[in-house]
């Protein structure tokens, strides 16, 4: 003779077994998650809980929960909830304000914000500021904006060097070299090396 409550009938249409099936596969979803699919499929094969539970190394409580929860949420039922947990210490106002900062002004002896600055400037942490910067990827030091010479001659300077490119002289080879101070070798980060005998 049964005993207990006679479970809910568990019935899956095929889009819904090939999602659960997908979830069940799955080598980078949360453990948990793929547990409970499992649970489901194997409860819609017409095994009970106990069957259920030993095969997967749970217990049959466990079983019943998420089965439960399947029937009345379906497949987002399986999902982990949020739990309540310690609020955030900056509001989105505050993170807003901070973004604007970042992006539409400047220190006063600077041209971009370092994160020490800025954290200094409002009053929020630097590992706080950095989160944000990343979040919203932000990089102040690195300007996407082009600057002009102030060179009076840069004009003509530039239509020589483009003429050369646009109608470079008879059996010549143009070559463009260009110094980028923001990635010279300053210093060896090696030492170097004596040469052989024999070696320049």
């Amino acid at each position: 003779m049964a005993m207990g409550r006679p479970k809910a009938v568990l019935v899956l249409d095929a889009e819904l077994r090939e999602q659960l099936e997908s979830l069940a596969n799955s080598r980078s979803l949360p453990a948990g998650l793929v547990r409970r699919a499992k649970i489901i499929l194997l409860s819609a094969s017409g095994k009970t809980n106990v069957e259920i539970a030993r095969q997967l190394e749970t217990s049959k409580v466990t079983v019943s929960l998420w089965r439960c929860r399947f029937l009345r949420q379906g497949v987002s039922g399986l999902y982990d909830e949020l739990r309540p947990g310690r609020p955030r210490p900056i509001s989105d106002e505050r993170v807003a304000q901070l973004v604007r900062k970042t992006l539409k002004t400047k220190p006063k002896a600077g041209t971009h914000w370092s994160i020490r600055q800025i954290a200094d400037e409002t009053g929020v942490s630097k590992s706080t500021v950095h989160r944000i910067w990343q979040a919203f990827g932000l990089q102040p030091h690195r300007q996407k904006q082009f600057k002009l010479s102030s060179d009076p001659f840069f004009v003509e300077k530039v239509r020589d060097i483009v003429g050369l490119y646009l109608n470079p002289p008879e059996n010549a080879v143009v070559l463009c070299v260009d110094e980028k101070s923001g990635i010279q070798a300053l210093e060896r980060t090696q030492a170097d090396v004596a040469a052989g005998l024999g070696l320049c």
